[in-house]
């Protein structure tokens, strides 16, 4: 009886400890400070630019801003964000195809023509803190 009580003790003590991690995600060089960035958390390259695992807000202050993802299992994930600067909840596109607002993705790889690719932008959480910094173009 001891032995099964250890074992399931150990198996919630990794499932607890696997959400632990937290994502500091800084963003540098918006334009100005109006409205808000407006940041995705993706966990998977299917849902990429799609369906956010987690979406924050955060005021820009100074150009700057942060948000802190918590309680965030180990894994791949990948950031996308963007200046709101006219508070209307979306990215603003000229044509529906070239974005008017700034726009950012971590790891900050060239977007040349079209959206970030998965490849680009993903990176590894595990072990607890990760930390993002992402220059937006």
């Amino acid at each position: 009886m001891q032995t099964i009580i250890t074992y399931l003790t150990l198996l919630l003590t990794t499932v607890i400890l696997q959400g632990q991690n937290t994502i500091e995600v800084r963003f540098q060089d918006f334009d100005n400070d109006k409205g808000m960035v407006k940041i995705g958390l993706y966990d998977k390259e299917s849902n990429f630019l799609k369906e956010t695992f987690k979406a924050a807000t955060s005021k820009i202050k100074n150009k700057e801003a942060t948000v802190t993802f918590t309680d965030i299992p180990d894994g791949v994930y990948a950031i996308s964000c963007y200046h709101d600067e006219d508070g209307n909840g979306k990215l603003n596109m000229f044509m529906g195809m070239f974005p008017t607002e700034s726009y950012g993705t971590s790891n900050n790889p060239p977007t040349m023509f079209g959206p970030p690719k998965w490849e680009d932008a993903k990176f590894e959480v595990k072990n607890g803190e990760t930390r993002q910094l992402i220059i937006h173009m």
